[in-house]
């Protein structure tokens, strides 16, 4: 058999079993290959992680030079709280859980965003669960003489009243106390807004002076999202980004490898976990020296960290450090404007320098529009018609392909199985006839990171979350409830084949007949926005393809009636 039809038939065969395997994993059966289901996912190390077997993370203080290093700070042996309180804060956007126990925020509900299959449940961002371990904590470290500072391990008092954001903003304080330091907790909550004001206030109420410093950590479990897709693959992992080493990403496999690349030692930019749609990230005060440390503290358990020294306080005085946290969706304008570089959690990979111009226009489109299928629409319009002279070229080169098609399947009934003679003849024809074989390939090839880039964003921007399109499109996020986009989509590719010239092998006919049934079926499962990408692009592409056709059959026709 030729090499070729073997090769075909292997690249078909294993795309099938690829489809029946991802349709199995996505009907929550096991994998043909191994490995844990969508539904029972588990971490890299196997471990499920729960809120009971979790052990906090303290880390130490940096040493200054010169200066004596500090006792053990609390860890795993530290004595255990007796008291601990949950306390509820709920603004227009958040709704937040507090632990009293380290202060910490130990839940965050995004009342925005509807959980994914369950329009009436909130987006669960941070939670304390058997099934989600993943919370924002800070504390003070740098006590001398076996003491400890006020931890996330330390019990702390509620100060402020107030439960609910009835004004502009909502201030939320914590107090403790704890080896001669009291150390106040304030969350500045703001209507409308993720990013959260963290103020610490640090007074030394001892009879020496103390040098504590300040860490800001986020912990997390290595386990996917529970709306993680089979089908496609987003970032899920922690992020450091400075003004010397820009964005640094890295994987829980990574950081369970020590092989995580980051900064450790700067002075500017932010710490944060990174997932698809959403993100949490702590901004420290900026030009002020600080550690950074991205470690796995215990199996399948994570945690991003910075720590700053304070500096000595004096018997009587206060220090005080201000910080920011971000818990909500990836809101690229938001971000940017709390933090530089902090827009880049949207990851859209090594083609970002194309994606972030497309997502600008998108966002103007929808300031035009209203309606982020529309805004789709009309993008791809766009772009097809940007790309129109590179099209022009290749449907003129496919179409002269198609009219020479009869002679090239008389030159191959010729010479048979002599392919050197059939090559020559071929060659010979497409001189005579000006055709460049590749002329319809070449300028596709210019196009496609621009169609790689959008695809990223429309995978990637948040924005396409919940937003609907048109009667039964209710969410362009998920797949299409009824099918229809896929079955569309298949539609138009099968259109495209037969308006393509017909490959002069029939087994790469049969092929390329059966490619739409593949990539169809695989869109089945999709986001709806990208699938209504796709058929624009198809519609757009048959359009202008049987238009540029058209007019060289009537100029073909004119000519010959000459």
């Amino acid at each position: 058999m030729d090499i070729r039809r073997t090769v075909l038939w292997m690249i078909f065969s294993f795309s099938l079993l690829l489809l029946w395997n991802n349709w199995q994993i996505h009907n929550g059966k096991p994998s043909l290959f191994g490995g844990p289901t969508p539904a029972a996912s588990t971490p890299a190390n196997g471990t499920p992680a729960t809120a009971n077997n979790a052990t906090p993370s303290v880390p130490s203080a940096p040493v200054a030079a010169g200066a004596t290093t500090p006792s053990a700070v609390p860890g795993a042996a530290a004595p255990v709280p007796t008291r601990s309180e949950e306390v509820v804060i709920t603004t227009d956007v958040l709704r937040l859980t507090f632990d009293t126990l380290g202060a910490q925020l130990v839940r965050a509900e995004l009342l925005k965003y509807p959980a994914t299959g369950q329009p009436d449940k909130p987006t669960v961002l941070l939670d304390r669960t058997a099934g989600l371990n993943y919370v924002a904590q800070t504390g003070v470290v740098g006590a001398a003489n076996g003491q400890n500072f006020p931890t996330h391990q330390t019990p702390f008092r509620v100060v402020s009243t107030d439960r609910q954001l009835t004004g502009d903003n909502l201030d939320v304080t914590f107090e403790a106390e704890s080896g001669g330091v009291k150390v106040t907790k304030t969350f500045t909550l703001h209507r409308g807004r993720y990013d959260i004001d963290v103020r610490h206030d640090l007074a030394n109420v001892g009879a020496a002076p103390v040098t504590p410093a300040l860490y800001l950590q986020l912990e997390r479990d290595g386990n996917d999202p529970a709306d993680t897709s089979s089908f496609y693959h987003t970032f899920t992992g922690m992020a450091v980004y400075s003004e010397q080493d820009k964005f640094q990403k890295m994987t829980f496999a990574d950081i369970e490898k020590k092989k995580a690349n980051y900064i450790k030692q700067t002075d500017n930019g932010w710490i944060a976990v990174v997932q698809h749609y959403f993100a949490t990230a702590w901004v420290p005060p900026q030009g002020k020296p600080r550690s950074n440390e991205v470690l796995e503290v215990q199996k399948n358990l994570y945690a991003a960290r910075t720590i700053e020294a304070v500096g000595e306080i004096a018997p009587g005085a206060a220090a005080r450090v201000d910080s920011h946290l971000w818990v909500g969706p990836q809101d690229q304008k938001a971000m940017a404007a709390l933090a530089p570089g902090l827009e880049l959690v949207v990851d859209y990979g090594w083609l970002t320098i194309i994606a972030k111009p497309l997502f600008t226009l998108m966002t103007w489109l929808h300031s035009i529009l209203g309606n982020w299928g529309w805004t789709i629409v009309a993008l791809t319009v766009l772009i097809k018609a940007l790309f129109y002279p590179l099209a022009a070229a290749s449907y003129r080169s496919m179409a002269r392909m198609k009219q020479v098609a009869p002679r090239l399947q008389a030159l191959k009934e010729k010479y048979g199985d002599d392919k050197q003679k059939l090559n020559a003849a071929m060659m010979e024809m497409y001189r005579t006839e000006k055709i460049n074989p590749l002329g319809g390939c070449l300028p596709m090839v210019v196009q496609i990171p621009v169609f790689i880039s959008l695809y990223w964003v429309l995978l990637a921007s948040v924005e396409m979350r919940g937003a609907p399109w048109i009667l039964w499109v209710h969410d362009l996020s998920i797949r299409d409830p009824f099918f229809i986009l896929p079955a569309i989509m298949m539609a138009t590719m099968f259109l495209q084949i037969k308006l393509n010239p017909t490959p002069p092998d029939p087994v790469q006919a049969k092929v390329m007949m059966i490619m739409p049934l593949v990539f169809g079926g695989m869109m089945f499962f999709f986001p709806a926005g990208l699938v209504l990408y796709w058929c624009v692009n198809n519609t757009l592409s048959i359009a202008q393809q049987w238009s540029i056709t058209r007019a060289m059959q009537r100029k073909a026709e004119a000519a010959a009636s000459r």
